[in-house]
């Protein structure tokens, strides 16, 4: 019995002695790492995006009534001033129609108007008089229906800009709501632009907008705000659309690319810099191994990245503050609170450390 006991005891040992031998291996020196300290971002940020030109007003105009295109005078690709007329219905039977009319609402109006003068004598009854102004009413919408049906025989345009495209010729008969010529604005162009999600929750902090083509180098075009989408496309982004001015003697045209540059300063405090070479992915997450100097180990953290820059560093937006040490290189062979050794800097008169 006694030797059972002592035997357990032994093998309890052995184990536990194991655990012991695995847990110092774990957390024990496993050679230097290099660390570099995070430095603070204050600086106004310029960050580019793709974009697209596009009309601030691109429509398809149509007729409220129906009938055969009696004129189609514009051709696609010419200018047109707000208010003229672009395209015209044979008017004959709405013409006809709004004159009957008005025929049958002055008849009405005359005697209407005299059973209303009666009424004030006291020489008709109140059901006289309200016959009277009911059916003065009627005719009165009546015969601006049919005023209004033979004004929208003319097509105006809405807006000074472009026929972009004609959809039928003089003579073809079209209905009611059918497209009859497509329309662009002349006033001012949009820019839309897709930013990511880490530029969307900063866009209180945006200052300008400005835009380059590659056609015209060498030249910015000022871009004012007009609304970011509150709701992320498919990849999720954000859409930013922007007022371009129509700059005629630059030839700007709707599907142009741009390059779209917001300018940005961020609140103190609130960017840090570290090098690319510190953050790696795990579990569809960026992380770095930031340095417990106390404890002399590793500790990983989430981060938020942001642009990486062309010094060879990425912006962070969350997780970092300045002055803390982040291990810049063999970041993939760590693990949590593995204890390491830092790598001591190069003297600067021992370059390459050859002496």
């Amino acid at each position: 019995m006694v030797k059972s006991y002592m035997l357990s005891l032994v093998v309890f040992g052995v184990v536990c002695g194991g655990c012991r031998h695995d847990e110092e291996k774990n957390t024990e020196a496993v050679g230097t790492v290099k660390v570099e300290t995070v430095e603070s971002y204050q600086n106004e940020l310029t960050i580019a995006y793709p974009g697209k030109v596009k009309a601030s007003s691109d429509v398809d105009l149509a007729f409220r009534v129906a009938g055969p295109l009696h004129r189609l005078p514009v051709e696609v690709g010419a200018f047109v001033k707000e208010g003229q007329v672009i395209a015209e219905i044979d008017p004959r039977d709405y013409k006809v129609q709004q004159e009957a009319t008005e025929g049958e609402y002055k008849q009405i109006k005359a005697e209407a108007e005299r059973v209303m003068e009666l009424y004030k004598r006291g020489s008709v009854p109140v059901n006289d008089y309200d016959k009277a102004v009911y059916g003065l009413q009627q005719i009165t919408a009546k015969y601006e229906a049919h005023k209004n049906a033979l004004a929208d025989t003319r097509m105006k345009a809405p807006f000074s800009g472009y026929i972009q495209k004609k959809y039928f010729n003089e003579h073809e008969t079209v209905g009611a709501g059918m497209p009859v010529v497509s329309m662009i604005s002349d006033g001012y162009f949009e820019v839309e632009a897709d930013i990511p999600s880490s530029d969307y929750i900063r866009q209180n902090h945006f200052k300008s907008f400005v835009c380059t083509f590659d056609i015209f180098p060498g030249k910015e075009f000022p871009l004012s705000l007009i609304e970011i989408t509150r709701k992320a496309n498919l990849n999720q982004l954000y859409r930013v659309r922007l007022k371009l001015k129509n700059e005629k003697e630059m030839n700007i045209a709707a599907g142009m690319s741009v390059s779209v540059m917001i300018e940005y300063a961020p609140e103190e405090n609130t960017l840090t810099l570290v090098p690319v070479t510190a953050v790696f992915e795990k579990e569809g997450e960026a992380r770095v191994w930031v340095y417990d100097e106390a404890a002399a180990c590793v500790r990983e953290r989430k981060i938020v990245p942001g642009k990486i820059l062309k010094t060879g560093q990425m912006m962070v937006s969350e997780g970092l503050v300045a002055g803390e040490k982040v291990v810049s290189a063999g970041v993939h062979n760590l693990k949590e609170g593995m204890k390491v050794k830092l790598l001591k800097p190069v003297s600067k008169t021992n370059v390459g450390g050859l002496l």
